[in-house]
């Protein structure tokens, strides 16, 4: 139950009241902005809420039980420290937000009305709309390990464990082109095509540094590779902007073990039995079915 001050309980009893809604927005990269959707900017815990940048929010809906509550922010690509690109490169993509009533006369009188995290991003020609998830989406988050044939982990979390750094599996570039959705860049090593499909570029100068996508293909000739991307980057991408190349994986046991050397890590069941399994019937012609391994 939300927890108010005398003072400011006699303020919201009032007919007319001075209160306003300020957001303040942690993003992962440890950036802190504030909003407000009063005509002045307003200042408390160590941030300005910045006025006139065109954000405003819906109600938050909840109800008893573990669903979600959802909510929305829209606004106005309007603000200096909101654009379209860092929308697009996801830098706001499961960023915190905090939802305050404050009274704009005296910002000492607010309350906390919600936390929140960012999820899906929609935008317009020159607006967005930011879906806003409560706490208890978390419920709604995979516990434990999942029975799948291929591996559960994403190559270099801590289950998987491998380092994607290591010599041979990683490589700097600057790009030479960008056309038609394809990059091709100069890599300082040469790999085989497709070594890095469903691996990580991320842009170390340029517009879009700090951006990281996921690899669609990868095909190379010498030292000249083209790429392209599963989402389209949100800013320019021009020759010599720097990029940072990590391997892809496929998740299959077969390419853990043979391309990283990592099967002791494998965090799937690739013996597992298959629908044909499950759905065959006995035969003479066919293996015991005794409940014993298929592989022996």
């Amino acid at each position: 139950m939300l927890s108010l001050s005398p003072s400011m309980q006699a303020k919201l009893d009032r007919r007319a009241t001075t209160f306003c809604q300020c957001w303040r927005v942690s993003r992962h990269d440890a950036t802190v902005m504030g909003f407000t959707d009063h005509d002045r900017d307003l200042t408390f815990n160590g941030v300005t809420f910045r006025a006139n940048t065109g954000l405003s929010a819906s109600q938050i809906e909840s109800s008893v039980g573990f669903a979600p509550g959802t909510g929305e922010a829209a606004g106005a690509l309007s603000d200096d420290s909101l654009t379209e690109a860092d929308l697009l490169n996801g830098i706001y993509d499961g960023a915190s937000v905090e939802t305050w009533l404050v009274d704009w006369t005296d910002v000492a009188d607010r309350a906390l009305l919600d936390v929140a995290t960012i999820g899906e991003v929609r935008r317009g020609e020159k607006a967005f709309a930011a879906e806003l998830r409560s706490s208890a989406h978390l419920f709604d988050q995979q516990q434990g390990r999942a029975f799948q044939r291929n591996c559960s982990a994403d190559l270099g979390d801590a289950r998987c464990g491998f380092n994607v750094m290591a010599p041979g599996f990683s490589t700097t570039g600057v790009v030479a082109a960008f056309a038609g959705g394809v990059i091709d860049i100069d890599l300082a090593q040469n790999f085989d095509s497709g070594f890095f499909a469903g691996g990580g570029l991320t842009f170390t100068s340029g517009a879009t540094e700090g951006a990281r996508f996921t690899l669609k293909s990868h095909r190379q000739e010498d030292l000249r590779a083209s790429v392209t991307l599963w989402t389209p980057p949100g800013s320019a991408i021009i020759a010599g902007d720097a990029v940072l190349m990590t391997a892809g994986c496929d998740k299959s046991p077969t390419t853990c073990r043979i391309k990283f050397g990592n099967i002791v890590n494998f965090r799937g069941f690739p013996h597992m039995p298959g629908n044909d399994r499950v759905i065959a019937y006995p035969s003479s012609l066919a293996p015991a079915m005794d409940g014993g391994s298929f592989f022996r």
